[in-house]
């Protein structure tokens, strides 16, 4: 009896086996990237187009490979003939040396460097004015070699995304605009007279400075201590991830910068609080709020994001702007404001600088960050980062960098306000003031403490016969290694300089 019950029981599995359906199988795939359809219909020759319409859509069978009846123009020119263009007398010097080449007056610039001036051409199609603005793309030094990820993006290029009525706008960078800005993102915002950046919160850390206007902030952390402070241009805040805020301009309205610790953070993705209340039951809300389910009759029924609002309390201190409970305020060791635009630059030759990292804004625990004034033609000098990328903002006047990548690849980027950069954990690179006015801008890193690696103070702390053996230096110019960090190398405007050892003396 039990043996037939297991044939039975294995007979309706096999059946079972056997009525499934046959797996899915892959297709192999097609060698050619052309997908050809048997029921594709025929188009016509001629189309039933507009009333006025002339010719054909296609050509002919007979233009299809070499046919005598195809005559070639051989005279079509595609080389710019030298009474067409102008080249700049720094475009004729040994592209190794690299100079940079401003083309901001050059009507027709072409992209010669080295070879006697004389080529090679561009007869177009041009966009002459991006040309002009990134000369070490069109021109390259002669040292940059093999491929390098764009490091570049200006934000004039990105989204903006308009407020309510008016209130401000917001416009970001995150890896759908640079992919090789893996874990910072950066957004540029900006609010009318007393608008607010609704109530929200990240997922992301975010790190901010103001370029200009004012400021009110309010946020409340997990033990319910919170915090209200005014801020102004050049101050900096940080709110952790989760952490809920919101951001309320003054009178005069307010731009400020967002860095976080992402790459892929978007500014579209934050949690807002009239989405937290729109996507809940009204019966719960008014279960957690404890109050008539009437009091949510004008809740918003879409997102305010960034909105218009009334003037705050003019002191920072008022009952009706500070609200305290039990827990207190939220010490000063662990603030979410730091006033930087108080704090004291470190001033050397060719500019300044000012550090702030958890030494003296604790809060911010993986963000620290330098504040660089460089002066024409000075430099930031020839260095890396050990343990973080470095994200760049350009506030005012304009540099280049070169990103130099092992083993032996190299780009130049050339760099105005408003432009984001980004350099990789331990890739070296400078940024040289190109203009006429101070280059100002922030270099960011994902880490505790500001660190660097200085080329220069690294070979003047070299055994010189080392450094010698391996870079065939002279005596004099290894005793002219620093052997203490530089930050700024001093510069002279006139970028066809090539001596620089009166300034080291």
């Amino acid at each position: 009896m039990r043996r037939a019950i297991s044939l039975l029981a294995a007979s309706g599995l096999l059946s079972s086996v056997l009525a499934a359906p046959a797996p899915n199988r892959v297709k192999p795939r097609q060698e050619s990237a052309v997908q050809f359809f048997d029921n594709t219909n025929n188009p016509t020759a001629t189309p039933f187009g507009p009333a006025g319409a002339s010719g054909f859509l296609r050509g002919g069978p007979e233009l299809r490979g070499p046919n005598p009846t195809n005559v070639v123009n051989f005279n079509d020119p595609a080389v710019v003939p030298s009474s067409a263009y102008s080249v700049l007398p720094l475009q004729t010097a040994d592209a190794d040396t690299g100079f940079y080449l401003d083309l901001s007056q050059v009507e027709n610039p072409q992209p010669i460097r080295g070879n006697g001036g004389k080529s090679p051409t561009d007869p177009g199609p041009r966009n002459r004015e991006v040309e002009k603005q990134n000369p070490d793309l069109f021109i390259p030094p002669g040292t940059d070699a093999g491929d390098v990820s764009n490091a570049k993006w200006p934000l004039g290029l990105s989204h903006n995304r308009h407020g309510l009525n008016g209130a401000g706008w917001a416009r970001q960078q995150n890896v759908n605009q640079m992919p090789i800005a893996k874990n910072m993102a950066g957004v540029d915002m900006h609010l009318e007279p007393y608008a607010y950046r609704e109530l929200h919160w990240h997922q992301a850390n975010e790190w901010s400075y103001i370029l200009n206007g004012s400021v009110r902030l309010n946020a409340v952390n997990e033990a319910g201590e919170t915090t209200t402070d005014d801020l102004q241009a050049g101050d900096v805040w940080f709110f952790p991830a989760g952490v809920p805020h919101s951001i309320q301009a003054h009178e005069s309205g307010v731009e400020f910068l967002l860095v976080f610790d992402e790459g892929s953070f978007s500014e579209d993705n934050t949690f807002l609080l009239s989405e937290l209340f729109a996507r809940n039951p009204k019966s719960v809300l008014a279960k957690d709020l404890r109050v008539d389910i009437s009091a949510l009759d004008h809740i918003p029924q879409d997102q305010l994001y960034i909105f218009n609002g009334t003037a705050p309390p003019t002191n920072v201190s008022d009952p009706l702007n500070n609200i305290t409970g039990p827990a207190g305020v939220i010490p000063n060791d662990k603030s979410y404001t730091y006033h930087f635009s108080e704090q004291k630059p470190y001033e050397v030759q060719g500019g300044s600088v000012k550090i702030i990292d958890t030494q003296t804004f604790p809060a911010a625990f993986d963000f620290a960050v330098g504040l660089f004034t460089i002066k024409p033609g000075a430099m930031r000098e020839l260095h890396w980062h050990t343990t973080s990328d470095e994200w760049d903002f350009i506030i005012s006047g304009q540099g280049r960098l070169t990103v130099f990548q092992a083993p032996q690849s190299s780009r130049t980027f050339d760099f105005q306000a408003g432009d984001v950069g980004y350099v990789p954990v331990v890739t070296a690179h400078y940024l040289e003031n190109t203009g006429t006015e101070d280059l100002v801008y922030l270099e960011v890193l994902q880490a505790p403490i500001y660190n660097d690696i200085s080329v220069a103070q690294w070979l003047g702390l070299t055994p010189k016969q080392v450094v010698k053996e391996h870079l065939g230096f002279s005596e004099d110019t290894l005793n002219r290694l620093p052997k203490i960090k530089p930050f700024i190398l001093p510069g002279d405007t006139d970028l066809s300089q090539t001596n620089f050892t009166s300034e080291a003396e």
